[in-house]
């Protein structure tokens, strides 16, 4: 059992299990993050230059030289257990006291005509959230990887008139559902989404859900039932959710995307965290 498992690598999540070293900290990042799209970063203390991702080189070594353990593991999701939560990802299960999610601001997943359009309106991100409207009906699952097959599990219990489209990606796993390869071209409909357009064919869906390489923070949140507004996770002054013992800190609470703002939610949250792990 982790006092902590933070999940994310980038500044806001490595400056936090810094804080939190003397605690039973693991970290999980993925081999990339937003710093590995800055080739040169000019105005940090201590730096006269240096690129993105050789500041998240430098900030996990430093983490792992004083005895944190960082793993490169993508987290598929999250569970609340009774008093404490259960962490899974592409290659282990963890539990922990508490988490701290520090992943970075949502991207948009898939850059397809009609997306933003039909996001909300037939176009989901959460299977647990927005299943339950698709009872029996036909749906789409977008992906081709781990997330994929875990939102799969979730929606099979709602729906088996699921196809699976992988957007030109390949698929090595043997499934029961019929599975479109082509190219996604757009996502059409009136009010709500009711067509998938591919490079071959067009397709008819009630719903579709979105499960594209690994899910960010607002995903994970959404499907603990975290507290959300314009994609940023709201937190308390403590940098605590709505759910107890889940703290949030970084570019995906909002406000300025500047590294230095994300130290300092480091050093917000690390105290949040103390005081719960104290308190428990």
């Amino acid at each position: 059992m982790f006092d902590c498992i933070i999940v994310g690598s980038g500044p806001a999540g490595i400056q936090t299990s810094l804080y939190l070293k003397h605690k039973n900290i693991l970290v999980l990042g993925q081999e990339t993050n937003g710093l590995n799209d800055l080739d040169l970063i000019k105005n940090l203390y201590g730096f006269d230059e240096i690129s993105g991702p050789e500041l998240m080189r430098r900030g996990i070594l430093s983490a792992q030289n004083q005895g944190i353990l960082v793993n490169i593991e993508s987290v598929l999701s999250i569970e609340k257990m009774n008093n404490h939560f259960k962490v899974i990802t592409t290659k282990n299960t963890y539990e922990t006291l508490t988490v701290l999610l520090a992943t970075g601001k949502p991207r948009i997943p898939l850059k397809k005509k009609g997306f933003l359009s039909f996001r909300g309106r037939g176009i989901h991100m959460c299977s647990s959230c927005d299943g339950f409207f698709y009872k029996n009906k036909k749906i789409a699952l977008i992906g081709s990887g781990p997330y994929m097959l875990e939102e799969l599990k979730v929606l099979e219990n709602f729906t088996t008139d699921i196809t699976i489209f992988t957007d030109g990606a390949d698929v090595d796993y043997v499934l029961n559902y019929p599975i479109v390869k082509e190219e996604i071209l757009e996502f059409i409909g009136e009010k709500r989404l009711n067509k998938i357009e591919t490079i071959n064919n067009t397709y008819e869906v009630f719903g579709a859900f979105c499960a594209v390489g690994f899910p960010q923070a607002n995903d994970l949140a959404l499907k603990l039932g975290i507290i959300t507004e314009n994609s940023n996770i709201i937190v308390d002054n403590n940098y605590e959710t709505n759910i107890k013992g889940v703290f949030a800190a970084g570019d995906c609470i909002g406000g300025m995307m500047q590294i230095t703002k994300a130290l300092n939610d480091a050093l917000g949250a690390s105290i949040g965290i103390l005081d719960y792990l104290r308190n428990i």
